[in-house]
């Protein structure tokens, strides 16, 4: 017994000792949801009902969120600190971590006010508002040209 007890116990020490050398891959500067379906005119929007217009602000909302704070360093998935040359350091880690963690923080905060009060808004305002997000997210397309 007490043979099983030391050989069950070894093979857990080593597999969390593998568990930490690993460090696995490196983290993307842009994380979550960072591309929308499908863009929309106004004819398109005002034959949509209210509910589906929520859904596509709220899907604006998140692209927007997850790209804009970092447009300096990205505008697409998959670009890490590394390729971008800054070191890989246990604290750049730490730092954008943190970033990715309240980035999150803030998209769940406002999805909640938003499904609590957006409800109330014009639908016409609602129909603006996605507009200019569309443009906004549109203009990233050319955002290298002011490189």
């Amino acid at each position: 017994m007490k043979t099983k007890i030391t050989i069950v116990s070894m093979a857990f020490f080593l597999v969390m000792s593998l568990g930490f050398a690993q460090k696995g891959e490196p983290q993307s500067i842009i994380s979550g949801k960072v591309a929308i379906a499908k863009y929309h005119d106004r004819d398109e929007l005002d034959r949509m009902q209210k509910g589906q217009l929520l859904e596509l602000y709220n899907e604006r909302i998140e692209v927007i969120v997850n790209i804009l704070p970092n447009i300096a360093f990205a505008t697409k998935p998959g670009v890490t600190m590394t390729t971008l040359g800054i070191p890989d350091t246990k604290e750049n880690r730490k730092a954008l971590e943190d970033n990715i963690q309240a980035s999150k923080t803030y998209f769940d905060s406002t999805i909640d006010f938003q499904k609590r009060v957006l409800p109330y808004s014009d639908k016409s305002n609602l129909i603006s508002a996605i507009l200019f997000y569309e443009q906004t997210l549109k203009s990233l397309h050319t955002y290298n040209e002011f490189n």
